[in-house]
């Protein structure tokens, strides 16, 4: 496995924390008065969500996990299960819907999403930065209204209530971001 020094972890990493995958889900680094730099980490352990927490030596050599990435098409959904599709071997491999918790939503037939796998077994899904959807329901578009206005909700055909400038209308399709369920621009 490959180790990395403490400075070097980001939030989002996935590292071998005392023979446990964990995903670092904060990092804050310290300088003490004139006692050593540490790192202070907060994990989750993988296998069953628990918190962690953890100060490393700036030096101290942490096992980053060796995790294999594959870029894989959304195929459809089977009961509670996604179908994805492996575009290099065309190999099809069934995952638990919950296993991507609320980001199931933004699901689209063909879309291409990178999944993280750890000895052969699936440990994340990560959608593209945006989807493009309809809106189906707002309230009337605002006489003058322009974009520096104020927002207001918008349900999306996946069910999802975006902030939307006031001049929109259902009917009309906007990019959203996935991460933060933001409208990001209006689509022609």
């Amino acid at each position: 496995m490959p180790f990395i020094n403490a400075v070097q972890l980001r939030v989002g990493m996935i590292v071998n924390f005392e023979n446990e995958l964990c995903r670092v889900t904060a990092v804050e680094h310290q300088t003490p008065g004139n006692l050593p730099a540490r790192i202070a980490t907060k994990m989750k352990r993988l296998k069953d969500g628990l918190n962690r927490e953890n100060r490393f030596g700036s030096a101290e050599k942490v096992d980053k996990a060796s995790l294999e990435q594959h870029m894989m098409e959304f195929l459809y959904e089977d009961g509670g299960n996604i179908v994805l599709m492996n575009g290099e071997t065309y190999e099809q491999m069934e995952i638990p819907k919950e296993f991507m918790g609320d980001d199931a939503v933004f699901l689209q037939p063909n879309m291409v999403v990178e999944v993280e796998f750890y000895e052969e077994k699936p440990l994340s899904i990560t959608l593209p930065p945006s989807v493009v959807l309809e809106i189906v329901e707002t309230e009337p578009v605002m006489k003058n209204a322009n974009a520096t206005g104020s927002y207001k909700p918008a349900k999306m055909e996946n069910g999802v209530i975006v902030n939307v400038p006031p001049y929109m209308e259902a009917g009309e399709k906007i990019r959203v971001n996935t991460v933060d369920r933001s409208f990001m621009e209006r689509v022609k």
